[in-house]
């Protein structure tokens, strides 16, 4: 299912958004400078267990690696998957960077 689902970057509603049917699952986003913050994703039921959170998450990584953002993981979802993924935390801005380790 993940595999084919389109993630597009809705700047008019600042969120990397993914459709299903009448749903709607994404992970907002605040640009600001050279930074963009993940402050909140949704992922709905209808999505469930599909790799949906981590697709939306990937593009949001994608678009700031491409567009050479730090990114402040403030979402919980964005956190913890980064945390897991030591080969993306240069991403991170320097100031989140020691909340990163794995327990």
């Amino acid at each position: 299912m993940a595999d084919d689902l389109t993630v597009t970057m809705n700047t008019a509603t600042h969120r990397f958004e993914a459709q299903l049917g009448d749903e709607t699952a994404f992970a907002e986003y605040r640009l600001v400078g050279d930074t963009i913050t993940f402050p909140h994703t949704v992922v709905p039921d209808a999505f469930g267990g599909k790799g949906v959170g981590g697709k939306l998450v990937q593009a949001g990584l994608a678009h700031a690696r491409e567009n050479k953002l730090w990114v402040k993981p403030t979402c919980s979802f964005f956190h913890a998957y980064i945390a897991k993924r030591p080969e993306l935390h240069d991403l991170v801005h320097p100031d989140m960077r020691e909340g990163l380790s794995v327990p």
